[in-house]
């Protein structure tokens, strides 16, 4: 049997990471491959990781075909739908498919809408008869609709649209691997992109911190952009720092900080070369 893999589609979902991988490779190591692969005439469809270790080991395996898939946009909301489905997905990637979903209904929509437009103009001998296709996939019109299909609430959403729009490759991949929470992520992602970059570098506890002085930034801002009450010389004027001054300190306190995580490690890796029976004086 010749199968095709489709790299665009063996990268559409979120690969497994290095542990996952490893615990698949053995379970099949051990029980075989029991689910089959799905494809789309020769394409692999589902079941990349599970192809590829067989194919390593060269363990047999079954294949099923969908018939019902038409279009390329068909298998990718399959796609959508079985991972939305699997436990094994984080918070973080159910929240992108089901706002890619979105994307995908939306276009369908807007063809449609354009079809039907066609189609009025259209001698109806002309128009051939429909062929079947999939059902059609719930529509997600609504942030409530898509906290539903993902599993998540509103908020929750509302914050992976930020960090899919603002934040930097850095944060990005922190907030995939766990480092970073999906709430702290959308906080570090109002900052500019170098900070995000220096605060993902610096590791778990500086994108903490940064979560943290933007969360107290926010909150101080309120009272900092009130009108004052009474006469101008009320209120200080020197108090408050100006933007710029925040800007510049908050770069200079990430910049510190990661020049402190890495003296950190570079005295880590001397004392762990010194000999074992070295004795302090």
């Amino acid at each position: 049997m010749n199968i095709v893999v489709n790299e665009e589609l063996k990268a559409y979902i979120e690969p497994l990471t290095p542990d996952e991988h490893d615990a698949l490779e053995r379970s099949i190591l051990t029980e075989g491959c029991r689910d089959a692969l799905v494809l789309w005439g020769d394409v692999l469809v589902d079941g990349h990781n599970r192809y590829g270790i067989c194919q390593k080991h060269g363990l047999p395996f079954q294949t099923v075909q969908n018939p019902r898939f038409q279009s390329m946009e068909d298998v990718h909301l399959w796609m959508i739908d079985q991972h939305l489905g699997r436990r094994s997905v984080s918070d973080f990637q159910r929240g992108v498919l089901a706002l890619r979903k979105r994307e995908i209904m939306a276009e369908r929509k807007a063809r449609a809408a354009t079809s039907t437009e066609t189609a009025e103009a259209t001698p109806a001998a002309d128009v051939p008869e429909a062929a079947a296709t999939l059902p059609a996939p719930d529509p997600l019109s609504s942030r409530e609709a898509i906290a539903k299909a993902a599993r998540l609430s509103s908020s929750q959403v509302v914050m992976i649209e930020k960090i899919q729009k603002q934040a930097a490759p850095e944060l990005v991949a922190a907030v995939k691997s766990g480092t970073i929470s999906i709430n702290a992520a959308a906080a570090v992602a109002t900052l500019p992109a170098e900070e995000q970059v220096a605060a993902a570098v610096a590791g778990k506890d500086e994108l903490k911190q940064a979560a943290k002085r933007v969360r107290e930034l926010n909150k101080r801002k309120p009272r900092e952009e009130a009108p004052a009450e009474g006469s101008p010389a009320d209120t200080p004027t020197d108090s408050v720092p100006a933007s710029d001054e925040l800007h510049t300190l908050r770069i200079r306190v990430v910049e510190l900080t990661a020049e402190n995580t890495e003296l950190r490690r570079q005295v880590a890796q001397l004392q762990a070369a010194l000999p074992a029976d070295n004795t302090p004086f």
